[in-house]
């Protein structure tokens, strides 16, 4: 199971929602390229980056951080949050992005993540984050009547890489993730499935690792930040 670190983004700094709450957002790094280095430095496998304004905006807005994680950083990484056209897509992944999380677009235009998978095979996920197993869109901002599951299959065929899922309420909030929902999405597809959202111990990867469905990975931000979670530690137990 891969631990993915995450980085934030608003207002160009590296930051965590409560609840993914953008009024509630607390600072940790004003230099989110350092920061990612920190994590790079301590043995993590992948990074997953958020533009949380892109999210709002419907394009990207956190470019120049992204970029500058990008070019001094040597592992893989995937990003989220204002990706909602091929062209954006393609710039994206011409500078050195590994993965897309398309999230708004899956649910208002299913279409373009198919034809993205297609053309960027490999390179492309879905972000599904959710509400009380009902997906919400725009930044966590607008929910739908659209369930998780469902959106989940409707994707089966199509070549996605991974589907990254966040229950809304657990994020950032330090009380464990939802790992009876997150196994059961696991469980009901093919497709590689990332928790996100209240991963805030080791106990909590442990249970992750051990829920008996087949998880790609779980991502953590908080918990990294406040030091409740100790990188290298984690990574030893993943990989035992």
């Amino acid at each position: 199971m891969i631990l993915y670190p995450a980085i934030d983004l608003k207002d160009g700094n590296a930051v965590r929602l409560y609840k993914g709450e953008m009024e509630q957002a607390t600072v940790f790094n004003d230099n989110p390229a350092a920061q990612a280095l920190e994590f790079v430095e301590a043995g993590c496998e992948w990074l997953h980056l958020v533009d949380l304004n892109g999210a709002f905006a419907g394009e990207p807005v956190n470019a120049a951080p992204v970029e500058e994680i990008l070019k001094q950083c040597n592992v893989p990484a995937q990003l989220g949050g204002g990706i909602r056209d091929m062209a954006t897509i393609e710039r994206w992944l011409s500078k050195g992005l590994s993965r897309v999380i398309l999230g708004t677009v899956a649910v208002e235009n299913p279409a373009l993540v198919r034809e993205a998978a297609r053309e960027f095979e490999g390179h492309v996920a879905v972000g599904i984050d959710a509400r009380n197993g009902r997906v919400a869109t725009k930044g966590w901002a607008e929910e739908t009547d659209v369930m998780v599951t469902d959106l989940a299959k409707s994707f089966e065929d199509a070549g996605v890489s991974a589907i990254i899922y966040t229950d809304i309420n657990r994020d950032g909030a330090m009380q464990g993730p939802n790992i009876e929902s997150t196994a059961d999405l696991a469980r009901a597809v093919s497709i590689p499935v990332i928790a996100s959202g209240g991963v805030s111990s080791l106990d909590d990867l442990r249970h992750l690792k051990n829920c008996g469905a087949p998880l790609n990975g779980a991502i953590s931000g908080r918990a990294l930040y406040d030091g409740a979670i100790d990188l290298k530690e984690a990574l030893t137990v993943l990989k035992a």
